[in-house]
Parts: C-alpha cells; sequence; structure tokens
C-alpha cells in the first residue's frame, strides 16, 4: 500500500543529515533527469543541494540509497532556500507517496541516525558534567 506522509500538525518530523555523500536521482515530469545531494532527511521530505534551481511546485520522482535500503518516491519541489557561495542551490521537497517499503526502510534511518545522535548527545554531556 502507498503511503501518503503527512505532518503533524503540531509536531515537526526529525530531520537528520544521512551522511555527506547520500546521492540522489531526481526525474522531473518531462523526462529530464538530475542528480542532487540529500542535504537533510525526514520521513516528510528534505532537503536537496542541487546545481540549478527547480521550479517550485514541480512534481518528481526522487530515489536514493540508505543504509537501509533504496528509497524511491514522488515529491514535491518546495521554494529555494539559499544558495551557496559555490553556487549550488539548496532546495527543499516534500514528499508526496512512498510505497510501503520504501516508507518502512526510511523511518528505521531517520530514526537510527536520530537515536545516535541523541545517545552522542547526552554522552558528551554526561562526561562533560563528570570532569
Amino acid at each position: 500500500m502507498t503511503q501518503f506522509p503527512q505532518p503533524h500538525p503540531s509536531r515537526r518530523a526529525a530531520r537528520v543529515q544521512l551522511g555527506q555523500s547520500v546521492l540522489a536521482a531526481i526525474q522531473l515530469q518531462d523526462g529530464r533527469r538530475t542528480r542532487a545531494k540529500l542535504q537533510t532527511v525526514s520521513t516528510t521530505g528534505g532537503l536537496l543541494r542541487l546545481a540549478h534551481q527547480l521550479a517550485q511546485g514541480d512534481f518528481v520522482e526522487i530515489a536514493f540509497q540508505i543504509d537501509s535500503g533504496p528509497v524511491h518516491g514522488m515529491a514535491e519541489i518546495l521554494s529555494p532556500l539559499r544558495r551557496t557561495t559555490d553556487g549550488a542551490v539548496l532546495q527543499a521537497f516534500r514528499f508526496i507517496a512512498l510505497e510501503d517499503d520504501d516508507h518502512r526502510r526510511l523511518r528505521m534511518s531517520v530514526d537510527h541516525v536520530a537515536d545516535r545522535d541523541l545517545l552522542g548527545l547526552r554522552s558528551s554531556t554526561f562526561l562533560s558534567h563528570r570532569v
């Protein structure tokens, strides 16, 4: 069954960075393809680093590989946030549809990274108070 990720009205979905080298393949509705780096991701969307800005409101297919496996879904491109000093564009997207397995893999990876970050934060806080 296809998932239609919905943001929780009072709680923002956890956003995580999966690493520097998570590449995303993007196919636009007209068949053109481009690549991006996945800067951050959540179960409802993410942030892409692109060479060229995509049009706000475009519907795209997006695919990327994470530790728990491949994720492939449909997304809507949101407004670009800013240009970086090297000319790249940071642009947000929101998932419109994900198959159950893709949603499960994405949720597992996001939860794993969020838990690891939380544990790391607690460890460093604990250590700094012990010294």
